[in-house]
């Protein structure tokens, strides 16, 4: 439990900084956070509003509260306007007890008849649905897509199946059109089979590696979700840290060494419910089974679990599986992503053509050490560029002391300085600031093409004439850079958009000094 509450810790965190950064970023006009704005931060990158109305009373704004709650609305209503669609009556053409799924054994049938058609109004398009007594399209379920494929009336009229979806205990095919005449003909059925059987690669890899990763990482791992069809393979699964290269690629071979031994599917159809729990297969927490089950071995000592999906008739056709990503994708919930057979077969292909031409351009046998080497090369070069850098700032010092004027008993100096880099600025505004004493060090920089205001100021004049650091950068951010920041009552920085007006916020701070 406290490791979920961690991870959630950390994820607040993460959104947390993502807004202030956003923050800092936006545009305020007249000192206000349009409800756009708001919601943006809200929509998009997940920021909370009160978060926001917190954060602009620190920096003295307002947030157009009623912009927000409008344009929350206009999101909610754009919703529901995409997710209607007008429904039409089923045109019913004969009786039917039910469908008979007949997949999992068959791809093409010559023998299916219309039980009822409709059409659907969905965004505008018209969407055509058709129900038949038997079928061998699985419909989408299982985190499995539904099957693509053709129906055929007589000799002349062909229709694509486009989808395959399931509605209560109805079968319903998504087609292109509707045919002409449906009702007495005879329908010959033919799934998509190269994408069936890839499918089904993909859909026993899982099982695979749902019991690798439980061996490799644990028995609290547990099925969260997944995504199947020809060529993606995404499987969600609860843990609550980022797997290591050494886990990962102990999953691969464990899951490869079963597929190499061509493990046999053992399938149980109508199977009752106890007798699964007592085998000791896999049920997902939260899913709702019934009084018979299917359940789908590979090999009792390694995967048992409970599926209604396709799979392979033996381990050996998923050929290769290889693990291309592992990511986060909410609290204590990973998700590994990978290919197989001949998604597998590209995927290397395409890894040893990179490899290929890196080592191509940098001429280098051994790749390791190239890229080593380069790496090398790229801190000692990273330094000498900080230290000319440096070697620039100092060479400024002397010249900034120079004109550095008494406003009111305080050293003041403004300057935009032709150095980037932040780090130097500042190791520049400090060393001034030791130097003269009692001052106030205003630098304008730009980095690309963003402008940067720094403010240092000696802690004696802070608590003397509570002069603040970050409330100056905020005001001149605000109005002429198009930007924000803050920081310390000492030294602070702030960006933004705009640095057309740098050096007339930089000459700004004098205004503060009395």
């Amino acid at each position: 439990m406290s490791r979920v509450v961690l991870e959630e810790e950390k994820g607040f965190l993460r959104t947390l900084e993502s807004g202030l950064k956003r923050i800092e970023n936006i545009d305020i006009q007249n000192n206000t956070v349009t409800g756009q704005q708001a919601f943006e931060l809200f929509d998009t990158y997940g920021f909370p509003f009160d978060l926001t109305q917190l954060l602009a009373r620190e920096n003295g704004w307002s947030v157009d509260e009623k912009g927000f709650d409008t344009a929350l609305q206009e999101q909610k209503s754009r919703s529901r306007k995409d997710a209607a669609k007008e429904v039409g009556d089923w045109v019913v053409l004969r009786d039917s007890k039910g469908v008979e799924f007949v997949g999992y054994d068959q791809l093409e049938i010559t023998d299916a008849k219309v039980v009822k058609h409709r059409t659907v109004m969905l965004k505008g398009q018209p969407q055509y649905q058709i129900v038949l007594n038997r079928t061998p399209f699985y419909p989408e379920g299982g985190g499995q897509v539904g099957d693509t494929g053709y129906m055929t009336f007589g000799p002349n009229e062909k229709i694509r199946v486009l989808d395959t979806k399931k509605e209560n205990d109805l079968v319903i095919h998504i087609v292109d059109r509707l045919p002409e005449f449906v009702m007495d003909r005879t329908v010959e059925c033919a799934v998509d089979g190269w994408k069936r059987h890839l499918t089904e690669s993909n859909h026993s890899a899982t099982h695979l590696l749902h019991a690798a990763l439980r061996r490799v990482l644990g028995t609290h791992v547990q099925q969260k979700g997944s995504y199947l069809d020809h060529e993606t393979l995404r499987f969600d699964f609860q843990h609550f840290q980022k797997m290591t290269d050494e886990e990962i690629a102990h999953v691969e071979r464990l899951v490869n060494e079963k597929i190499r031994e061509n493990i046999a599917l053992d399938e149980a159809r109508q199977l009752p419910i106890e007798e699964a729990k007592k085998s000791g297969a896999m049920m997902l927490f939260g899913e709702k089974y019934g009084e018979t089950v299917r359940m789908i071995t590979f090999d009792p000592a390694y995967s048992r679990e409970l599926c209604g999906g396709c799979h392979v008739k033996q381990t050996g056709q998923i050929g290769f599986f290889k693990i291309t990503a592992e990511t986060a994708v909410a609290a204590g919930v990973r998700r590994v992503e990978a290919v197989t057979a001949k998604g597998a077969e590209a995927y290397v292909a395409d890894m040893e053509k990179e490899v290929s031409a890196i080592k191509n351009t940098l001429k280098a046998k051994d790749l390791a050490k190239a890229v080593e080497s380069l790496q090398e090369d790229n801190k000692r070069l990273q330094k000498e560029i900080e230290r000319l850098v440096q070697e620039q700032a100092g060479g400024l010092r002397e010249g900034l002391r120079a004109n550095a004027v008494n406003v009111g008993g305080v050293n003041f100096i403004a300057a935009v300085l032709p150095v980037g880099d932040a780090n130097a600025v500042k190791t520049l505004a400090f060393e001034l600031e030791r130097e003269l004493g009692d001052a106030v060090i205003a630098f304008g920089s730009v980095a690309n093409d963003k402008p940067l205001l720094t403010v240092r100021i000696s802690d004696n004049l802070v608590k003397e004439k509570g002069l603040n650091a970050g409330t100056i950068v905020r005001e001149l951010a605000q109005k002429f850079l198009k930007g924000g920041g803050g920081g310390q009552p000492f030294f602070a920085t702030a960006g933004g958009s705009d640095a057309s007006r740098l050096q007339e916020a930089v000459d700004a701070v004098k205004g503060y000094l009395g």
